[in-house]
C-alpha cells in the first residue's frame, strides 16, 4: 500500500523525474490542495460550523429567555426547528452533504427537545433515561441516514446511558464484578462487538470506511479494557481475573488485525500505548512500595525505553506499509 508521496519521492531520488520538473510533478501529483479543494473544505466547514450553531442557538435562547416564554413557545419554537430541519433533509436528498447536516441539526434538536420535555414537566427522569430515549428515537434516522457521524453519536449516547444507568443503580451484574467495573465491562463489550460489526461492514457499503470513526469507536473499546486491567492490578484480588484473561486477547486481536488484515498505523499505536501505560502501572505497583526513591528512576528509564521501542517498531511497521 504505498502512497502517491511516497511513489513521488522514490522516483526523485532515482533521478526519473528530473530536479527542474519536480514542482511540476508535485502540482500534478494532487499532494498540494488547489485552489477549488480550499474553497470545498471552506464551503463545508462553514456549512458543518453554521448547523452546529443554529442548533445550539436554540438551545441557549430558550434557557436564556426561560422566563419570558411560556411552555407553549418553547416547544414551539424547538419543534419548528426540528421540522424545519427534517424538511431541508427531504428536500436536499440529492445534495447528500446539505442533507446529512440537516439530519445532523435535527438530530442535536431532537436532543433539545427531550431535554425540554423533562424540565418544563419536572417527570423526575434519571439522566441515562433521556440519553436512552434520544438514541432509541434518533435510530431510525441513523439507519436511514447512512453517515458515519450519526452512527458514532448513536453510541456515544449507549455509551452514555450506560454509564449514567450504573452510576444511578449500581448496576445488574455488581454481584459478579461490583459497581464500579460492571458499567466497563457493558461499555468495552458494546464498543469492541461495535467495532467489530464496523470493520465488517465497512467491507461492503464504503460509506462506513471513514478512519476518524473507527478509531473512535477502537477508543471506546480500548479504554474501558485498559482501565479494567489498571484496577485489577491496583486492586489485586481474584475478582479481577477476567481482566487479565481478557486485556491480552484484546490486545492479540488489535495486533492481529490492524498488522495484518486491515494494517492501520494509529491502531496499533493505540495498543502500544495502552501496553506502556499498563506495564508502568505493574511496575509501578511492585516498585514504589519497596524501592522508594530508586522505584521513579527505574519507572523513568522504564518509560523511555517502552516508548522508545514502541516509536521504533511503528516507524519498521510504517516503512513495511509503504512498500
Amino acid at each position: 500500500m504505498t502512497s502517491t508521496r511516497r511513489q513521488l519521492v522514490v522516483l526523485i531520488e532515482r533521478g526519473t523525474i528530473p530536479w527542474e520538473e519536480v514542482a511540476r510533478a508535485v502540482r500534478l501529483s494532487g499532494l498540494h490542495p488547489s485552489g477549488r479543494d480550499w474553497l470545498i473544505f471552506l464551503d463545508r466547514l462553514l456549512l458543518w460550523l453554521g448547523c452546529l450553531a443554529l442548533a445550539f442557538a436554540v438551545l441557549f435562547f430558550i434557557a436564556y429567555n426561560w422566563s419570558g416564554m411560556g411552555r407553549w413557545l418553547r416547544f414551539g419554537l424547538v419543534e419548528a426547528a426540528l421540522v424545519l430541519a427534517v424538511a431541508v433533509y427531504w428536500l436536499m436528498e440529492s445534495r447528500r452533504v446539505m442533507a446529512q447536516v440537516a439530519l445532523t441539526a435535527a438530530t442535536l434538536l431532537l436532543g433539545v427537545l427531550l431535554a425540554l420535555f423533562g424540565q418544563v414537566y419536572q417527570t423526575g427522569a434519571d439522566p441515562w433515561q433521556l440519553f436512552c430515549v434520544w438514541a432509541a428515537l434518533m435510530l431510525p434516522w441513523v439507519l436511514v441516514a447512512r453517515f458515519a457521524v450519526l452512527w458514532v453519536l448513536w453510541l456515544a449516547l449507549l455509551n452514555l446511558t450506560i454509564l449514567l444507568y450504573y452510576r444511578t443503580w449500581g448496576g445488574a451484574f455488581g454481584v459478579l464484578f461490583g459497581s464500579e467495573a460492571s458499567a466497563l465491562w457493558v461499555v468495552f463489550l458494546l464498543d469492541s462487538a461495535a467495532l467489530a460489526l464496523w470493520e465488517l461492514g465497512s467491507r461492503r457499503w464504503s460509506w462506513l470506511s471513514v478512519d476518524w470513526a473507527r478509531r473512535l469507536v477502537a477508543l471506546g473499546s480500548g479504554v474501558p479494557i485498559t482501565l479494567l486491567l489498571m484496577m485489577a492490578i491496583v486492586d489485586g484480588h481474584e475478582a479481577t481475573l477476567p481482566a487479565w484473561l481478557a486485556y491480552p486477547l484484546w490486545l492479540a486481536a488489535i495486533y492481529g488485525v490492524y498488522r495484518y488484515w486491515r494494517p492501520d498505523l494509529c491502531m496499533l499505536a493505540g495498543g502500544c500505548l495502552s501496553a506502556i501505560v499498563v506495564t508502568l502501572l505493574f511496575m509501578g505497583r511492585h516498585l514504589l512500595w519497596q524501592a522508594e526513591a530508586g522505584g521513579f528512576l527505574v519507572l523513568f528509564l522504564a518509560a523511555l525505553g517502552l516508548g522508545a521501542a514502541a516509536v521504533f517498531w511503528l516507524k519498521r511497521v510504517h516503512a513495511e506499509m509503504q512498500t
